[in-house]
């Protein structure tokens, strides 16, 4: 179940890292018609993957109309972190563009930076998709830009 309501206050997450983190959201789909989620737990016990798939759905990502969403699932206490492009991103990807992401933002988290992390892995997201799925005026916000927390 998805919280809407930040109940877990992760304690290497402030309320400016939490602000900045949406603010590179509102950043980056300003770019791209690509939507993008965060979501953040404090711990996931299982498999990442289908842990951050079943939020992807949860959160309605699935629903947007070029398919284009891309989750970032992040459980603090258990260091597990997940990228969940949706399908019409996937199509169009000819690069390892998602593993080498994954791959920098481990490097922040290993130093704790989880916020800095985000960030960072947001904007070079924003930088990918704009190429593949440029800003359309015409494009509404189909997905809510704050972070959800379960």
């Amino acid at each position: 179940m998805i919280n809407p309501d930040r109940v877990i206050v992760p304690k290497l997450l402030s309320d400016q890292d939490l602000d900045d983190i949406k603010q590179a959201i509102l950043n980056a789909e300003l770019d791209t018609s690509s939507e993008i989620r965060v979501h953040i737990e404090e711990s996931c016990p299982g498999d990442v993957m289908r842990r951050a798939s079943d939020v992807f759905l949860d959160i309605g990502m699935n629903k947007t109309y070029r398919r284009n969403a891309i989750l970032f699932y992040l459980a603090i206490k258990n260091r597990k972190f997940a990228l969940i492009p949706d399908y019409g991103i996937l199509e169009k990807d000819t690069e390892h563009f998602w593993e080498d992401l994954k791959m920098e933002m481990l490097d922040y988290f290993r130093e704790n930076k989880f916020s800095d992390g985000l960030i960072h892995g947001i904007g070079r997201t924003a930088d990918y998709l704009r190429n593949i799925f440029p800003y359309d005026k015409m494009n509404a916000n189909e997905l809510p830009n704050e972070i959800s927390f379960g």
